[in-house]
């Protein structure tokens, strides 16, 4: 899937509160030569990283947070990182650095990296330069994707890809489209490419109340699931928070969950127990 020259353009400075790519040096670029730059995959449009223990993967990770997502989901707690313009140019040798850097923490733990966003597989080129410098460095490597522009990931791409992290968001065509303003069929194709070539999945499932949780929305959804059990390392059943509605105000979006209120106990339970009853490790 090609980006168009709006999602490539120049990134505005109203940037996020928060660490952003404190640390890392933005490269500055005129307009023509950041598409070409972009495209080819010396520079990427980041929104953020950080350095965390047993989130994003196992182990330690150094976690690469992509500007830009196609999808327009309504519980999305990071809603600056939709679009591309939102982050900020990094060099892909600032990128291969830090990885370099955190090496002997990665192996003293079992870590890696994980490529996630907003959308990673928005820029695939950029990504799959990354990949490629870490798996050169023996280093574990991940993505955390909605799966829908998985048909970007060459066959290239994906032999660097040691674990993917996969959200399925709904399980019916009507309400991933209602939830994500996109279609669902991609990320099942995906994931039945990845479980072909053996690449192992942690799967994830955001339980929304009125919107996800119902209990043949979570059927629907391991029935997608269960297809891919040979390479499902575990399935992690999370909570919908409302964290980010701020964030949702400062840019002007209407947030349609502004009163919602978190799934139960008895609620959370009931969806893991409906994963587990597929023989799937639920977390």
């Amino acid at each position: 899937m090609e980006q168009s020259a709006d999602l490539l353009a120049t990134p505005t400075r109203n940037r996020r509160s928060g660490a952003g790519i404190e640390g890392m040096a933005e490269v500055e670029l005129e307009r023509s030569e950041r598409l070409a730059a972009v495209r080819e995959g010396s520079v990427a449009s980041l929104h953020s990283w950080e350095l965390v223990t047993a989130v994003d993967g196992p182990g330690t990770r150094l976690t690469l947070f992509f500007a830009g997502c196609p999808l327009r989901c309504v519980y999305c707690h990071n809603p600056d990182t939709m679009e591309m313009r939102r982050g900020q140019d990094v060099g892909i040798e600032e990128i291969v650095r830090r990885v370099r850097r955190y090496r002997r923490v990665f192996a003293a733990s079992g870590g890696g990296i994980t490529l996630s966003g907003g959308e990673v597989l928005m820029q695939p080129a950029f990504a799959g330069k990354v990949l490629r410098a870490a798996k050169e460095m023996g280093v574990h490597t991940a993505i955390d994707t909605s799966g829908y522009l998985g048909a970007v990931a060459s066959d290239a791409f994906l032999e660097d890809v040691d674990l993917v992290l996969l959200d399925v968001k709904s399980g019916s065509e009507e309400s991933y489209q209602a939830l994500t303003g996109r279609a669902l069929q991609p990320t099942i194709d995906f994931g039945d490419r990845l479980a072909r070539r053996g690449i192992p999945i942690w799967l994830r499932f955001v339980v929304v109340p009125s919107w996800t949780d119902d209990e043949e929305n979570v059927e629907r959804v391991a029935d997608i699931v269960e297809r891919w059990q040979g390479v499902i390392e575990r399935v992690e059943v999370l909570p919908f928070h409302n964290m980010g509605q701020d964030k949702w105000d400062t840019l002007g979006m209407e947030y349609k969950l502004r009163d919602a209120l978190p799934p139960s106990k008895e609620v959370m339970q009931r969806v893991r127990d409906q994963f587990r009853a597929r023989g799937l490790t639920v977390h």
